[in-house]
């Protein structure tokens, strides 16, 4: 390797261990290649500039703020409630709220830490005082969250589309099987808890209860249906339908159910802002990183040695998916994506991976690193909300961690299972 490869892999891995912020450790490592290569600084800017300009990226920041909308508008309470009507009388009824509550407002966040907030600040607090452990209520809404990059519309979905130059619209597909059976693994163990600690269980809602929640939240299910509608009826893009998704929850929330507020506005477009600019700065800083990436073929070399050393294709996409894990329970899972997708992507073309089905392969394993220990993003906001430590939150998910690698496993073994939506002819 070169010094300019050393000064991207080992430079910027080093800066990372010492605590840098992602965003800045790859500007640093690259600008330090550059000077290296003898290549003027300003090569940076302009790579920043034209990384930051592609149209699927404003759908980033637009999801965000829609969930951040839906969720200060009253949205999300109203999809505990008609969730609750319909399973809270079962065994783990409360818990699996939670779950179905979180499969319907990841298909209008699609963010995993927004799916948890949302969820997480209604039910830990109200499973709790029913009778489940605090850990475990917040282990729930920690994987549920993870929900989020995997039901359409998804915010990771989109960012490896646009990596990987693929259809977001078919990679949002290959994630409805793989979300819908991860939703079925975690109501399952929502079930055995409760029968192993002899949760109680709430009464039956009533039919007029019932009705009355369908009622109240038919705008919250509405919304699913008019972005994905739009998106697959050919109606707008993805990006434009984040756009869509921020008009109609802001409607929502201001002239029906009134609980948004003008004076609010200015703090919830901060918050969405906030959390949207590190994902974004992470993606323009690497257009950089990408292209010397490239230049010194580094991606390629890997791929060719990988292909050398490792003959059989299910042995290489289960390497991938361990360095994957375990580099994702210790680093940012965009920024995986986003510095590793050059070599993920030649692997890939290596062994002859569909395209979609690998990037269903990749986001799966991208929504298990946020909740899994110890810097899984949605781990954190379980923490705040729960009041609890890593630790106990830690030793409460690994039965709901063991659900997602089953799915993880059928993703990356069985094409057919994320592809199983995909339009015919494909």
């Amino acid at each position: 390797m070169t010094a300019i490869s050393w000064c991207l892999t080992a430079g910027f891995a080093g800066l990372v261990v010492l605590g840098f912020p992602f965003a800045i450790a790859i500007a640093l490592a690259v600008t330090a290649a550059l000077l290296l290569a003898d290549i003027e600084p300003a090569f940076l800017a302009q790579a920043v500039i034209s990384g930051s300009q592609q149209f699927s990226l404003l759908a980033i920041p637009l999801f965000m703020l829609a969930g951040e909308l839906m969720t200060a508008g009253g949205l999300s309470q109203r999809l505990v409630d008609l969730a609750g009507t319909l399973v809270r009388h079962r065994t783990g009824g409360l818990a699996m709220v939670a779950v179905l509550a979180a499969l319907v407002f990841s298909a209008i966040s699609g963010s995993a830490p927004a799916t948890t907030a949302a969820i997480g600040t209604i039910l830990i607090p109200a499973m709790a005082a029913a009778g489940y452990s605090r850990a475990f209520a917040a282990s729930i809404a920690v994987s549920a969250g993870v929900l989020g990059p995997l039901i359409p519309p998804s915010i990771a979905f989109v960012i490896w589309g646009i990596i990987a130059e693929q259809s977001i619209s078919r990679l949002f597909l290959s994630g409805i099987v793989p979300g819908l059976t991860l939703a079925i693994g975690l109501l399952v163990i929502c079930w055995a808890h409760a029968k192993r600690n002899k949760v109680p269980r709430l009464p039956r809602a009533s039919l007029a209860e019932t009705w009355a929640a369908f009622h109240q939240g038919k705008w919250a299910l509405a919304s699913p249906l008019v972005v994905l509608g739009g998106i697959y009826g050919g109606i707008f893009t993805p990006t434009e339908a984040a756009a869509v998704s921020c008009v109609y929850a802001l409607v929502i929330g201001l002239f029906v159910e009134r609980k948004l507020t003008v004076p609010a506005l200015p703090g919830i477009v901060a918050s969405a802002m906030r959390t949207s600019g590190i994902v974004c700065a992470i993606i323009a800083v690497s257009a950089g990183f990408g292209i010397l990436v490239a230049q010194e073929q580094i991606a390629t070399r890997f791929a060719h040695w990988m292909a050398d050393s490792i003959e059989q294709r299910w042995l290489a996409l289960a390497s991938l998916n361990i360095a994957f894990f375990l580099l994702a329970a210790v680093m940012d899972e965009i920024a995986i994506m986003v510095i590793l997708g050059p070599m993920l992507i030649a692997i890939a073309n290596r062994f002859g991976e569909d395209p979609i089905h690998f990037g269903a392969m990749i986001v799966t394993n991208v929504s298990i690193g946020m909740a899994a220990p110890p810097i899984g993003y949605c781990l954190f906001i379980g923490m705040a909300i729960s009041k609890l430590t890593l630790g106990q939150i830690s030793r409460a998910i690994w039965p709901q961690i063991m659900v997602m690698l089953v799915v993880l496993f059928l993703t990356t073994y069985i094409p057919g299972f994320a592809l199983m939506l995909q339009p015919a002819g494909r």
